[in-house]
């Protein structure tokens, strides 16, 4: 029976990911007693800190269990501010401070809040997933800008210029990259200082792995270029990575007053506030120690160390040294062509797919970053099951011919 009520359009227009089929048969496996290592996963594999836990028990135990102001509780848009001021010298008031569900939730209020139809997003490939089908959705063009991995996947100004037009109205920036764990330097946030200024664009950064970096020195910041660019820039960030809070659903963005208070209106009107309980464990993580980030960073640097060298031994294979967050990108382009049993390596899908298949390693195609020649491994997990799985791999791609 055909469908009677027709869809939206802004839902037909956004394509399905290309990581659902792989991802549906890791978990059909899985069930079926398949012994399938996982490194899809995009969150620590750390617990949420104890004093954390006990701060949103104790918030039910206290009553903290109904609405609170649509923008979040007062105390903890406080306690961002103070950690905006505290760690990076940045100035923002509590009003110019939103608390929403989780940093997904507060790119898409930001999209919806200042892009119309026809209006261009300049967005740096490989991307992570969501970001254009979120510009899609509030009715703008995404712009994909591609960067090289010959550059560490660093952006290059004079690129980015030939994809900017009168039409562009935001750049998005997300460093560290998730996927590639790459920073954008000093050079090139300079680069996109000087068109924003320029031209007028919002500034969009995704801060939600600033605090997981490899780096002797402080990360480049794109509100570190020029003090004016804060005027015309949106900072999104949350708790999830860095105090390992994914379920609990907590970001929060900083910006202009009167972009806050657009995104407060959309707010409003879809979930209201985020979840009070956890916006409470929040409180706590942001005002209590903050040397969990700087633990999760001890355990992933040999782990991001044997991955890497690993992965470069292999004939074909080239990798980045990620400088943040808790992946590794390699290209496997090389294997493209290759054979299995009558079957025929395409591309990231189809390799990612192999490997499901014959390694029993879960991983997520290159494809759904923009960046078809590589495949995205998370190293939040132990060292064991990375070394098990790089076995894995080695063992299927010798089988290829």
């Amino acid at each position: 029976m055909s469908d009677i009520i027709s869809l939206a359009s802004r839902v037909t227009q956004i394509a399905p990911s290309p990581t659902l089929a792989v991802n549906a048969k890791a978990k059909a496996l899985k069930a079926a007693g398949e012994d399938i290592l996982n490194f899809s996963v995009g969150e620590p594999d750390f617990d949420t800190p104890l004093h954390i836990c006990e701060a949103g028990k104790k918030a039910i135990d206290d009553g903290h269990t109904r609405y609170t102001a649509v923008p979040g509780i007062p105390e903890l848009r406080e306690a961002v501010a103070n950690r905006f001021r505290e760690d990076h010298g940045w100035e923002y008031s509590p009003e110019q401070i939103q608390v929403c569900c989780g940093g997904k939730h507060g790119l898409y209020n930001i999209f919806q809040a200042v892009i119309d139809p026809g209006d261009e997003v300049l967005i740096p490939a490989p991307y992570w997933v969501s970001y254009p089908p979120m510009v899609q959705l509030a009715g703008g063009t995404p712009v994909i800008v591609p960067l090289d991995e010959k550059d560490d996947f660093d952006l290059n100004p004079d690129i980015l210029a030939d994809y900017a037009t009168d039409r562009t109205k935001a750049i998005l920036v997300n460093s560290p990259s998730n996927p590639t764990g790459s920073l954008l330097s000093a050079s090139a946030l300079e680069a996109i200082g000087r068109m924003a200024l320029e031209k007028g664009w919002l500034v969009i950064t995704d801060d939600i792995y600033d605090t997981i970096t490899y780096l002797d020195g402080d990360l480049p910041h794109i509100l570190d270029v020029d003090s004016r660019l804060k005027d015309q820039t949106v900072v999104l960030n949350g708790v999830s990575k860095s105090f390992a809070m994914t379920g609990w659903r907590i970001g929060y963005s900083a910006g202009p007053d009167h972009i806050i208070k657009a995104m407060n209106k959309i707010q409003s009107q879809s979930t209201s506030n985020p979840s009070a309980p956890a916006q409470y464990a929040a409180l706590a993580a942001l005002t209590g120690p903050q040397d969990f980030p700087a633990t999760m960073q001890e355990a992933f640097v040999p782990r991001r160390d044997f991955f890497v060298q690993d992965l470069r031994s292999i004939k074909g294979v080239s990798c980045v040294n990620p400088k943040g967050a808790f992946y590794v990108f390699p290209n496997f382009s090389s294997y493209y062509g290759k054979s299995f049993q009558g079957k025929t390596i395409t591309d990231s899908v189809s390799l990612s797919d192999y490997f499901l298949d014959q390694a029993k390693v879960a991983s997520v195609p290159g494809i759904a970053f923009g960046a078809d020649d590589f495949i995205r491994f998370s190293f939040a997990t132990s060292m064991e099951i990375i070394q098990e799985g790089m076995q894995r791999i080695r063992d299927a791609l010798a089988q290829l011919s």
